[in-house]
């Protein structure tokens, strides 16, 4: 193995050791004892067909020319770059994800939410268009607040399939803790249609809540992603991950406005 090589195998485990949470110098480089270190824990590593084109909603390692990164989000921007490579790369090499090797389907929360109020309104007429603070909006059934790029069909993920993009929310207490490690974001610059404060928005995935007059259906998390960075500042991808809020359909619109409350009615 040459240098290059041994410095690339070193990226690589220095990123499964930093996406695993383990301490430096656990993982070896050398890929099939890697390999065995993984399986030794339950884990396997899976490498993607397509990695030019892959991103997902998660932490993935990706490999550019020299070395290896741990990547999050659609589309993906680099959350662990030991070799500081993958900014100034292009589309990722090779890619994979770790996996257990058991996979289980993941319940649906049954924890209580609580109940929340919300703090800001906030649209957007186009894609990255600078948001805008509203102290009341008017939610349209299977399209969004009215006025804003997603309702319009003009967001900049309107063309993908899925669903969960008529309403996007984000806890206050997120944007509170980007504050505290150095990454100062105002509600309105979070790009969530809602700030919220008080409630579990983790506990409404899969669930229907609502929100003043109108009522939703909590689909996934809206994770971050290097878009989002690039409308905002640095720092905001790595602090919001799992943290950047929750994203719903509506299904029955009507006003809402500062100050209404939150609850889950399932």
């Amino acid at each position: 193995m040459g240098e290059a090589d041994e410095v690339a195998a070193g990226s690589l485990a220095r990123c499964v050791e930093h996406l695993l949470g383990e301490p430096r110098g656990e993982a070896p480089s050398d890929h099939e004892a890697l390999g065995e270190w993984l399986a030794s824990r339950g884990l396997v590593r899976v490498s993607v067909a397509e990695p030019a084109g892959f991103a997902m909603a998660g932490r993935f390692l990706a490999r550019y020319e020299g070395g290896w990164a741990v990547v999050f989000g659609v589309p993906p921007g680099p959350l662990y770059d030991p070799l500081e490579i993958a900014k100034s790369s292009g589309p990722p090499l090779e890619a994979s994800v770790i996996a257990p090797l058991e996979l289980r389907t993941p319940r649906r929360s049954e924890a209580d939410p609580g109940r929340g109020l919300v703090r800001s309104i906030a649209i957007a007429p186009s894609a990255e268009a600078p948001m805008r603070p509203l102290e009341r909006a008017t939610a349209i059934a299977g399209r969004g607040l009215d006025g804003d790029r997603y309702a319009r069909g003009e967001g900049t993920f309107s063309t993908r399939a899925g669903t969960g993009r008529a309403l996007t929310l984000v806890d206050a207490a997120a944007l509170t803790r980007l504050r505290a490690n150095g990454v100062a974001l105002e509600d309105v610059e979070s790009r969530r249609n809602l700030v919220v404060e008080g409630i579990e928005l983790d506990a409404l995935i899969g669930r229907r809540f609502r929100v003043g007059e109108i009522e939703c259906q909590g689909a996934r998390r809206c994770e971050p992603c290097a878009h989002l960075e690039r409308l905002t500042r640095p720092g905001v991808l790595r602090g919001l991950v799992h943290r950047g809020g929750l994203r719903a359909d509506v299904l029955a619109g009507g006003v809402i406005q500062v100050g209404d409350e939150i609850v889950a009615v399932d």
